[in-house]
């Protein structure tokens, strides 16, 4: 753990954090599913699905502007609305987008990979990751 930092008490555990994984892996199926109904272009699926991850450059600036923009980019909410925009809309564009950013988001939390504290990347509210985790 980086010196100074307390050991996180906000994040899950046990049987919380195991229903948290099986909800994104949820995510994950339900966007995959409703891609394959409704949009059904995997050359974009796939070019799209790790835009998300471009907020990682973030951490460049420092643990706290990393995990604002990671949090901004892996929070269901953009997500949501940017679906429920293209469906009222009747958007495709918005619609597919908002579908691949879902499916990011669930894969993510499926492998643990939560929204992040500012202490450093490796300190989610899944619990922590990476070296964080083996030296906890």
């Amino acid at each position: 753990m980086p010196e100074g930092v307390r050991p996180m008490t906000q994040a899950v555990s046990g049987g919380v954090r195991t229903l948290l994984r099986l909800e994104g892996l949820g995510v994950l199926i339900v966007s995959v599913l409703a891609y394959a109904q409704f949009v059904r272009d995997w050359g974009n699926f796939f070019l799209f699905f790790l835009a998300p991850d471009l907020a990682l450059l973030g951490y460049a600036a420092g643990a706290r502007v990393g995990a604002v923009l990671y949090n901004l980019s892996h929070s269901l909410l953009g997500p949501l609305a940017t679906l429920a925009a293209g469906v009222l809309l009747s958007e495709p564009v918005a619609t597919a987008a908002a579908l691949i950013w879902l499916a990011h988001i669930g894969f993510d939390r499926a492998l643990g990979y939560g929204l992040k504290y500012s202490a450093g990347f490796g300190f989610t509210h899944l619990g922590t990751i990476g070296r964080q985790r083996a030296n906890d």
